[in-house]
């Protein structure tokens, strides 16, 4: 595989997620409480917190988090589904 192809799955694959999450986001708040809406606005956080170095002229922050939901794995289900398609 080509080093551009890896940089296209894998740019897809982030893009997926992202939109994913945020569409389980909007579809969440749209739906009446319940088991639905539980499906999809629950999100389990990993990563790490942020580390605030503060020096007297320079502060910088460093953190990430990855919030993954139902929509985020369901995307990126069919984005490799696509892929094996596709491409493999």
């Amino acid at each position: 595989m080509k080093k551009r192809e890896v940089t296209f799955i894998l740019v897809a694959l982030i893009l997926g997620a992202v939109i994913g999450g945020l569409i389980g986001d909007i579809i969440g708040t749209f739906l009446p409480p319940g088991a639905a809406k539980t499906v999809f606005t629950k999100s389990i956080e990993i990563g790490f917190d942020t580390i605030h170095v503060d020096f007297y002229a320079i502060s910088f922050i460093i953190g990430l988090t990855l919030r993954i939901n139902f929509m985020s794995i369901l995307v990126l289900i069919l984005v490799i589904i696509y892929f094996r398609w596709w491409y493999l």
